[in-house]
């Protein structure tokens, strides 16, 4: 899909600037549940005032955050997460609009206090003055609930976590690390006491929710491409 994107913006032509419609139309149809689809009219100087539309909204449900809510059509400066906007969005449009290159990249960052990751594409109208429009696709990667309380783990803890985000059950992480089913479970009750987690399922992403904001504690974007497209 994102090649079948890269592809028809290659094809258009700066001296005759293409209409966002003209690029992503052959993509509509492909899109996952996964993925949203947004056009950014940047005419106006000030960022903040920057529309935004979504042509195609994520597909699937999720308790923790409404994107519709999130991202809803209109200026920019709507949108209720201004830190994420600083942070993970407005620098680089700027930069796409000011290179008119497209950015392939996996962001990290926190939205509404959650950790969640997802690969983006950004694509600036080609224009011999100044692009009109930005289009961007995003497809979610994971969305991780903060944990309610700071908890530090021992060695025994890390390494029951790590095996049971390797999927090993109860019995397997015992034998794994020499200790009985008993202590595993036990040690697992407390740390979702001590996290705030109603269930295993929920502390898995607490977990990774932990390690994640123990490695980057700031918003942060990680390239995969940064390459210029020609």
């Amino acid at each position: 899909m994102s090649r079948k994107l890269l592809d028809t913006w290659l094809a258009s032509d700066a001296n005759r600037p293409a209409d966002a419609i003209d690029i992503y139309r052959s993509v509509v149809d492909l899109l996952s549940v996964r993925m949203r689809l947004t056009l950014i009219r940047v005419d106006e100087g000030d960022p903040w005032q920057w529309r935004m539309r979504a042509i195609r909204t994520y597909g699937f449900a999720s308790r923790l955050l409404d994107m519709s809510k999130l991202l809803p059509d209109g200026p920019l400066g709507d949108v209720s997460d201004r830190q994420f906007m600083e942070h993970a969005v407005v620098p680089r449009m700027q930069e796409v609009i000011q290179t008119q290159q497209p950015v392939i990249e996996v962001v990290k960052t926190r939205v509404m206090g959650l950790s969640v990751g997802y690969d983006r594409i950004m694509l600036p109208q080609k224009n011999a003055g100044h692009p009109e429009w930005v289009l961007t696709c995003t497809m979610g990667r994971f969305m991780f609930v903060a944990p309610q309380k700071h908890a530090e783990l021992d060695l025994t803890d890390e390494s029951i976590v790590q095996l049971l985000v390797e999927g090993a059950t109860a019995k397997e992480i015992a034998a794994q690390i020499n200790v009985s089913p008993r202590t595993v479970e036990h040690r697992l009750e407390r740390m979702k006491d001590r996290m705030g987690a109603r269930n295993l399922v929920q502390l898995t992403a607490m977990l990774m929710a932990h390690r994640l904001g123990h490695f980057a504690p700031e918003p942060e974007m990680t390239s995969m491409e940064r390459k210029p497209v020609y």
